[in-house]
């Protein structure tokens, strides 16, 4: 079978022909080691000038739009486009990246800058306000962004005299601004009448508050602070693209071709005009030019770099040339010499020498020119042209031999024939023309089977046959030279081909990925000695294949750099080199081609390190050769934690039903209960998607997690602490080094991350913002102070964290796959590892960045999926558990070695100060020594080994193991099946804590005069737990199916259990062995209840809608209720054993006669006197105010009345337990409500003595305890919220005044602009007739085109004087409070009103002020601290409501 691996040979970039000139400028400097750094489609270049020796960055993933170079001239900062673009900073010397800026621009990057100590980089997006933002870029974080202009801004530049002075310039105007604090403040230049308003390309910041611009005409504008102060006019002949500045002055350089340098105040000292020189053309366009010494840098529109030495400045040397602007289609290579040829829509050809790395051709045609091809001796060049016609050129001197135009669409393939005597030209036109060669190029033949335009050809080796591929993907045969096409498949079987360039075809199948459209891949070349192809796409990726490839979705290796589609690729003649050219980014790249090496030798070259997998791309095949996923693991990934409605939607939800709260709010309502719960005991552990969530804390007890808490265990009390703060299900959990403070991540829209003490159980930081849907691993540094945290958005985010301050550090995307683990090493905490599926990366920090790198698997096999990881005793040694039972161990990013550890999954793992432990799949615990290269101990959890203090019962032998943890002399050990168990070294093992398995858990039943429970659930299993002091489960028994209710006798001996199936048990309550079954129904056995008293009558509800009654003694159905529109979903005993309360799916309240099952109807009043046995309907008038305002039928899914008819119980499908009082009439009734479980509560029971209160939740199948507690014994707790979803008047008694200030609403003004809404016309603006002095002018000129923009501020009449306040009436005391404070002792009085911030002095009288703001000022606070003495904070509002503007002044008003 064909091998679909990848090919292990692989490419390295070795030259890159090309500047990217056009739409960019000021992109070229020399780097403090003299060399020059510059960018061409998605690279960064470090050319050495010196050696002729190129160095290249590969970080971006798109077209690189601008460069910044650090003041130290080491650093260089590049910013690219695309949808989520990104700034890299990285090293000239090592061409490493050393931060990434992310996630706050959009479209783009225009423009970058440093500030002079190059702490700080500003930068310009391409969105529609070009926002400004300003970065501390080491550490990766934003610290100011503002919109920078309506307009494009093409400059922006530091003051780099003046800190926090900043100066953009762009279309039609200036900007000069101020950074202070966190907030970016601009002011426009005012262009006066010294000059016209006109778009500044350009600028240069000098001393004293002076600012050089070039314009768009060819003036330099001289800005002294804002004002424009005079323009040098004609600097030059048309738009300044650059400007320099360095110790000895300025350098401009202007699309005239000019290159002028000024003296540091602005006087011309000399001009080069490039235009006139040996290497200049008409129409040459400077777009960038750098000034170091003696020695001028000049980039041009046309993408050449020339360095001129000021002394010989007639002649420059040109050291860098490429295609100008328009696509680059056509490449040949030379059959016998390590020559490229290249042509483009530029209309020229060129020739490059690959040994020199230099263009030593050029010759200009008349057509763009879209394919080339050299005849087989290498004497004629032949060219497509877009016009369908193609030219012939002989090499040696690109004299024309012939020109035919036979098509009149453009020629987009042509080939000459292996013997010399043909040349097949192919054209959109759908044919191909063949011409003999000898003949002087007369035509001979054509292909005409073709639809669609031809797109690639090839020649067998004896030139007797052509093969075609065409825009419709068909491949198609002919005869040669006739042109005559062949159908017969015997007769194409032993064709020889002299070349593959055709991408479709069974040799090349494989480049195609399984779902795509046939027209992104441009062009394939096969290497046939090398067994190995190179393809290229519409993605800007060069892929390498092996050859041939006939199955899809082969595996490949990628190489990136090209920025829009790769147009075409090439081997050279001897396969040393490959050639690809990018069609938009004309650039042309030279890959040296690296064939096997021995395993050792490739050791050395690590992978290559970017942001995106630039080695290795995982295929989308299910691959043959890789085993299958193991069940559990497959069972694991499948899961979503997606949710339709997450709590966090509760506000939005309510704000949604205002009307039907106005209604109700009116109304008087039940309070809420005055007795309270509190959470005592949880039976679960979350093992069956977690892991390694389980630990000991400093003092021994165990912390983990089940649901939405955090439990703290004390095994010798066997009591339980719960941090509460999470509102639901936890997902993962780390503990901090210290063993105190413990880390958890939950499910939610925009999800938590808490860390919290586990002695105080009090939170000390929450982390949100970055992740979505949910967070599942989190891992603390060896220090403690940083935190990693993986998202299960789509993208798997990884984002590191300063916890304490709640900063987030660095984010990156981590896989498409789920990813497990994340470790952060502990040695460096700027490295860490993530694993996952068919995963294992090496992350390094990067600024606000993460860079990556696969974990580099050499030959000793492929990537398994991962599904833990450990670092090891040095830092770079690392250890992760495989999916099929190895341990893989890790140096720095290469694989070393591999140990079988397991039987299936190694699903934890845990170091120690000397050796490791794992547990598998298969129930072991083994310990190992420092090395893995010796077992030294297993233990297997079996029943047989359970020590007599065990909580509970083991389910079954050998348990998945999915978390380790060791300490106090024992090893901990957390399953699948929800069990915690304690492994003693010398071999006994206690069980602690258990709960059930994966599945849904909705039976519960509370024992009528004992304190157990039984629980049944989706995980097939039916249990007993004593809910006293002990907390164990008693007896468990597995069933055929899963179940969804259960129920005791009145007498206690007999247990009911409804299944899935239809069917349902009675069981002896001790025992749990059969009494007797039955089997009526198909549907689900939704709810199952004794008569009381005797329990004589059983009666049995499934979801086909119907109750069944059952007399228990003859075990007989004796009666159907019949009658319901849905399924049933509770139903109660009257106390008499004689009328059934049922509720259905479709909010029905129905009665029926008990035993034959008649349907009654009984009026509301009537029902209320009725005497209950039980009372879990959610349904009727009693229990009204249990439906929240948000509450659509399902909402609601228990309800339990205690004994004493004072409280009602309820679960509902957002996890709440809720208390209210009953009878809970009124809609919307008060409550407590307590959040423990993470989804919906499914059931809630309350003892026989009302002691406690028993709930399971559903998907988080966790049983939960909670004692239940009387008025006056109340603590505060946590999980005690007094709330209801509404407050009514009569709540907390409002004052008239509060009530109103509550009600205003600052938003209104919320306009575009900060103007108040104004009504009627203002005076100037109001029809009257004009004054002599208005009048239009009479003029024979012609009218003033209204698109014109003048400039009308230098043509005012008479100079307004300005107005300066002097005295402000007013204080804002409507609705603001605590806002007059003394200051300096009593001498001055600081208060607000409007916008102003007033200091007035007690002594004189006199006021000064404050008038930064824009708008109302709400609040004021002055620093008390003495060393900040007489600093005021003010806020204002805004339209943007949620930017609270902080100001921060000195009193003297400055």
């Amino acid at each position: 079978m064909a091998d679909r691996s990848a090919p292990s040979c692989h490419l390295r970039l070795e030259w890159v022909y090309g500047y990217r000139g056009h739409q960019c400028r000021n992109n070229l400097y020399y780097t403090a080691a003299k060399e020059i750094v510059y960018f061409v489609a998605g690279v960064g270049v470090v050319y050495s000038p010196r050696e002729h020796r190129q160095k290249f960055y590969l970080g971006h993933q798109d077209d690189i739009i601008s460069l910044a170079l650090h003041p130290e001239r080491v650093l260089v900062a590049t910013g690219q486009v695309g949808k989520e673009p990104y700034i890299c900073v990285w090293d000239s010397y090592t061409v490493q990246t050393v931060s990434v800026l992310k996630d706050v621009h959009t479209h783009g990057i225009a423009c970058l800058a440093f500030d002079l100590d190059g702490q700080r980089l500003v930068s310009v997006g391409l969105d529609s306000k070009n926002t400004v933002c300003v970065w501390d870029w080491r550490k990766g974080k934003l610290l100011s962004m503002a919109p920078g202009h309506t307009d494009r801004i093409f400059d922006i530049s530091w003051d780099l005299y003046q800190p926090n002075k900043l100066v953009s310039c762009g279309v039609k105007h200036i900007k000069f601004w101020s950074l202070c604090g966190n907030s970016l403040t601009p002011k426009r230049g005012v262009f006066g009448k010294t000059g016209d308003l006109q778009t500044i390309l350009c600028l240069a910041c000098a001393r004293d508050e002076v600012t050089y611009s070039g314009a768009l005409n060819g003036d330099i504008y001289v800005w002294k602070g804002i004002n424009l102060v005079r323009t040098i006019q004609g600097a030059h002949a048309a738009g300044i693209f650059s400007m320099n500045a360095c110790e000895e002055g300025f350098a401009t350089g202007g699309r005239d071709g000019c290159v002028r340098l000024w003296d540091l105040n602005f006087k011309p000292i000399t001009v080069i005009d490039l235009r006139e020189t040996d290497q200049g053309y008409k129409g040459l366009s400077v777009r960038s030019v750098c000034w170091r010494g003696d020695h001028i840098l000049v980039g041009t529109q046309d993408s050449e770099i020339f360095e001129i030495v000021v002394h010989e400045r007639n002649k420059p040397f040109l050291i860098m040339q490429g295609h100008c602007e328009g696509e680059l289609w056509a490449l040949a290579v030379h059959p016998t010499k390590p020559l490229a040829m290249t042509g483009s829509d530029d209309r020229s050809v060129r020739i490059w020498s690959l040994i020199d790395h230099a263009l030593i051709a050029r010759c200009n045609m008349e057509e763009p020119i879209r394919c080339a091809a050299v005849s087989t001796d290498g004497i004629h060049l032949a060219l497509g042209m877009k016009d369908g016609s193609f030219t012939v050129l002989r090499v040696r001197d690109m004299t024309e031999v012939v020109h035919i135009k036979d098509r009149k669409e453009a020629i987009h393939e042509l080939k000459y024939s292996p013997d010399g005597n043909f040349l097949a030209v192919g054209s959109n036109d759908s044919s191909v023309d063949i011409y003999g060669v000898v003949q002087r190029y007369k035509k001979v033949g054509e292909c005409i089977g073709s639809l669609s335009f031809i797109t690639h050809m090839d020649w067998s080796s004896d030139s007797k046959y052509l093969q075609t591929n065409d825009g419709n993907g068909k491949r198609l045969f002919y005869r040669m030279p006739s042109g005559k096409e062949v159908t017969n498949k015997e007769e194409l079987k032993g064709i020889q081909w002299a070349s593959w360039t055709c991408v479709s075809g069974v040799e090349v199948n494989g480049i195609w990925p399984k779902y795509s459209d046939i027209n992104d891949i441009n062009s394939v070349d096969a290497n046939f000695i090398g067994q190995v192809m190179v393809t290229a796409d519409d993605y800007g990726i060069v892929k390498l294949f092996r050859y041939p490839c006939l199955r899809k979705g082969a595996k490949f290796k990628k190489y990136l750099g090209h920025s829009a589609h790769v147009t075409n690729v090439r081997w050279s003649h001897d396969h040393q080199w490959v050639v690809s050219i990018g069609g938009a980014d004309h650039s042309v790249f030279q890959w040296k081609f690296v064939p096997d090496r021995k395993l050792k030798d490739s050791l050395h070259i690590a992978p290559q390190e970017s942001l995106v997998d630039s080695n290795s791309d995982e295929s989308d095949s299910d691959q043959s050769d890789v085993p299958e996923l193991d069940s559990e693991i497959e069972q694991e990934t499948q899961i979503t934690y997606r949710r339709q409605v997450y709590k966090e939607d509760l506000p939005q939800l309510k704000e949604q039903c205002k009307e039907k709260r106005k209604s109700a709010a009116s109304k008087r309502r039940e309070r809420a209960p005055g007795n309270s719960i509190r959470l005592h005991f949880v039976h679960g552990y979350r093992g069956y998607d977690c892991r390694s969530n389980l630990f000991y804390t400093q003092t021994g007890e165990i912390v983990y997690h089940v649901a939405a808490v955090g439990v703290v265990y004390n095994r010798q009390q066997n009591t339980q602490r719960f941090y509460l703060g999470h509102d639901d299900d936890i997902l993962c959990l780390a503990i901090h080094p210290l063993k105190d403070y413990v880390a958890t991540g939950q499910v939610g829209r925009d999800p938590s991350i808490h860390i919290w003490d586990t002695e105080t159980i009090k939170p000390l930081s929450v982390l949100k913002g970055y992740h979505q849907y949910g967070v599942c691993a989190v891992d603390f540094s060896a220090d403690g102070k940083r935190l990693a945290s993986v998202g299960i958005d789509d993208n798997h985010t990884i984002v590191l964290w300063d916890w304490k301050k709640g900063e987030k550090l660095s984010a990156v995307r981590g896989s498409k796959d789920k990813i497990f683990v994340v470790k952060i090493n502990p040695y460096m905490p700027d490295k860490l590892i993530t694993v996952g599926i068919k995963h294992m990366k090496f992350w390094r920090r990067a600024g606000g960045g993460l860079i990556g790198r696969k974990g580099c698997i050499g030959a000793l096999g492929r990537t398994d999926t991962m599904m833990c990881a450990v670092y090891g005793w040095t830092e770079e040694m690392a250890f992760s558990g495989t999916s099929t039972g190895d341990v893989c161990i890790w140096r720095d990013v290469f694989l070393i070695k591999t140990v079988k550890a397991h039987d299936g999954p190694v699903f934890s793992m845990h170091a120690l100060e000397k050796g490791f432990v794992t547990g598998g799949k298969d129930g072991v615990v083994a310990l190992w020594d420092d090395t893995f290269e010796r077992c030294l101990k297993t233990y297997a959890i079996k029943r047989a080994a359970l020590a007599p203090g065990s909580k509970g019962l083991l389910l079954e032998d050998n348990p998945s193991i999915r978390a380790i943890s060791l300490g106090h002399g024992h090893i901990l050990v957390g399953t699948k099946n929800g069990e915690i168990l304690e492994v003693d070294k010398s071999g006994p093992i206690t069980l602690l804590v258990q709960g059930h398995m994966e599945g849904e858990v909705w039976g519960l039943a509370t024992h009528p005069h004992l304190p157990i429970c039984a629980t049944v659930s989706d995980d097939k299993t039916l249990r007993i737990w004593d809910l006293s002091p002990s907390h164990c489960m008693l007896a468990v028994r597995k069933l055929k199916k899963g179940g969804r209710c259960c129920c005791f006798s009145p007498d206690g001996k007999a247990l009911a259990v409804g299944l899935n199936d239809g069917s349902f048990l009675i069981v002896n309550a001790d025992t749990l062995e059969d009494l007797v079954s039955f089997q009526h129904r198909k549907d689900v056995i939704s709810e199952i209840r004794f008569s009381p008293g005797a329990g004589k009558y059983l009666a049995v509800a499934s979801c086909d809608n119907f109750v069944d009654i059952y007399n228990v003694m003859s075990s007989k159905r004796v009666g159907i209720c019949k009658g319901a529109s849905s399924y049933i979903t509770h139903m109660d005993w009257d106390i008499r054993g004689k009328l059934l309360q049922v509720n259905t799916g479709a909010k029905e309240q129905l009665f029926f006669e008990a035993p034959r099952g008649k349907k009654q109807t009984i009026p509301t009043l009537e029902v209320e006197k009725i005497g209950w046995a039980s009372w879990t309907s959610v349904l009727g008038s009693c229990c009204e105010g249990i439906w929240p305002i948000i509450g659509e039928v399902t909402d609601v899914t228990a309800s339990c009345l205690t004994s004493d008819s004072k409280v009602l119980a309820t679960g509902d499908d957002f996890g709440f337990v809720k208390l209210f009082r009953y009878p809970a009439k009124g809609k919307f009734g008060k409550f407590k409500r307590y959040v423990a479980h993470s989804t919906h509560v499914t059931n809630v029971r309350w003892t026989y003595d009302d002691s406690l209160l028993v709930t399971v939740g559903g998907a988080d199948t966790s049983l939960m305890l909670w004692t239940y507690e009387m008025e006056g014994h109340r603590d505060s707790r946590q999980c005690d919220s007094e709330e209801s979803d509404l407050d009514s008047e009569e709540d907390g008694g409002y004052d008239s005044d509060v009530t109103r200030e509550n009600e205003i609403n600052y938003t209104i003004k919320a306009l575009s602009t900060n103007i108040r809404p104004m009504f009627g016309i203002k005076p100037h603006l109001q029809q009257k007739e004009p004054t002599l002095d208005e009048r239009p002018p009479v003029s024979r000129a012609l009218p003033q085109p209204e698109k014109l923009q003048t400039n009308n501020v230098g043509k005012k009449k008479r100079p307004i004087e300005d107005l300066i306040l002097e005295l402000v009436f007013g204080y804002r005391g409507k609705d603001c409070r605590n806002n007059v404070h003394y200051l300096n002792d009593g001498a001055d009085v600081i208060y607000h009103t409007a916008s102003i911030g007033i200091l007035y002095n007690v002594a004189t009288g006199s006021q000064s002020f404050y008038q930064e703001h824009n708008d109302d000022i709400l609040c004021l606070t002055v620093n008390q601290h003495p060393k900040f003495t007489n600093i005021v904070a003010t806020g204002q509002e805004t339209q943007q409501i949620c930017q609270l503007q902080l100001l921060l002044s000195m009193c003297g008003m400055q």
